[in-house]
C-alpha cells in the first residue's frame, strides 16, 4: 500500500498501525511526535490507528537543546 512518509512516497503493509510502522523503522516512541493527515496523534492512539492508502504521515524526532 502507498502512503506518504515525511513527504516521500513509501510502501507499507495494508492496515499497519502507526505504532507498528514506528517499530519496524526502529524509532523510539519516547522521542517521536506523529502527525497523520495534518492532525497530531496522541501516543495512546498509535496502536489503534491503522494506516490507509495515501495517508500522509509526518514523524518528527524531538531533541532537547539549550
Amino acid at each position: 500500500m502507498k502512503i506518504f512518509l515525511n513527504g516521500e512516497e513509501a510502501e507499507c503493509e495494508d492496515r499497519i498501525s502507526v505504532q507498528e510502522l514506528l517499530q519496524r523503522h526502529r524509532l523510539s516512541p519516547e522521542t517521536m511526535l506523529v502527525e497523520l493527515n495534518g492532525s497530531a496523534l496522541h501516543r495512546r492512539e498509535w496502536a489503534a490507528q491503522k494506516l490507509r492508502p495515501n495517508d500522509r504521515l509526518e514523524i518528527l524526532r524531538v531533541a532537547a537543546g539549550g
